[in-house]
């Protein structure tokens, strides 16, 4: 699949507005909007596969699961099947999919009130090696002699 287009790369989130502007967006989107969670979620830098989502500030309702979401963002992209991302929280690691989005929001928010999240396809975590007769063992569990497989690290 080619890669998309790097048309548009603004500036994250938190360079494009002061952290009193954000911290005072949170306030007013918490008073209005109680059980809701303040979400910004925008793509890898480096990101090559995956479409530009349409909008980055995200309302989401806290008893939404991980899982849901994660849906409701692959049909935003409209992504295939077989197109994998991930979804990283302070671009350091990766929720477990089970969390409601408040349980999420209460130990990842950042101290001006959004979550933020950013998303990447598979390739963002290692280089594709390209692995050929008697090079990669699954532990006997099976022969990939005379195949390419990939692996990432």
């Amino acid at each position: 699949m080619p890669p998309f287009d790097k048309t548009q790369h603004p500036k994250p989130f938190k360079q494009r507005k002061s952290f009193a502007i954000r911290k005072h967006e949170v306030a007013g989107i918490r008073t209005k909007f109680p059980t809701k969670v303040p979400v910004i979620i925008e793509r890898y830098q480096r990101e090559q596969y995956l479409p530009t989502l349409d909008k980055t500030k995200f309302l989401v309702p806290q008893e939404l699961t991980m899982t849901q979401f994660v849906t409701i963002l692959r049909n935003r992209m409209t992504l295939m099947p077989s197109q994998a991302f991930y979804l990283l929280l302070h671009n350091k690691g990766i929720a477990s999919m089970s969390l409601t989005m408040a349980q999420v929001y209460k130990e990842y928010r950042d101290e001006d009130g959004f979550l933020y999240m950013t998303y990447a396809s598979q390739e963002m975590f290692g280089q594709c090696l390209n692995l050929t007769q008697g090079s990669f063992s699954a532990g006997g569990a099976g022969d990939f002699s005379g195949t390419k497989r990939f692996l990432y690290n």
